[in-house]
């Protein structure tokens, strides 16, 4: 299994990939895993607890919590992507070369996208 070799759950996988893009409130995490807010919280939790992730108050609403990735939550990140797409180039393996090189090209394809979709709502660190 991919994901366990970074340790990642399917569901906190998706957590740091949907953080990758900017930091959210725990409803609207909950949103996009169409699952309960305590389930999101529970999720949560054990991401902070490895430091992955990080709560922080909104300084213009004190009511609202966003969460973030950490640099061990985006390190981590990469990791599990990098383990999704061996898993996905050892199964491309089993497809006969041209159906197999189209398969990488159309991996490589997304992959640029999310790159540069999670790139695009990166704040630019100042010096």
């Amino acid at each position: 299994m991919a994901l366990g070799d970074v340790d990642l759950s399917l569901p906190q996988y998706r957590v740091l990939a949907f953080l990758a893009e900017g930091s959210a409130a725990a409803s609207a995490l909950a949103g996009k895993l169409a699952v309960s807010r305590p389930s999101v919280t529970a999720l949560v939790d054990g991401l902070v607890g490895r430091e992955l992730v990080e709560r922080a108050a909104d300084p213009s609403d004190r009511r609202r919590v966003d969460h973030r990735l950490t640099p061990a939550g985006r390190r981590v990140l990469l990791r599990a992507d990098a383990a999704v797409e061996a898993r996905l180039r050892s199964l491309a393996a089993h497809l006969d070369e041209r159906d197999a090189d189209a398969a990488m090209a159309a991996l490589t394809h997304w992959g640029d996208a999310i790159d540069r979709a999670r790139a695009a709502k990166q704040p630019v660190a100042s010096p």
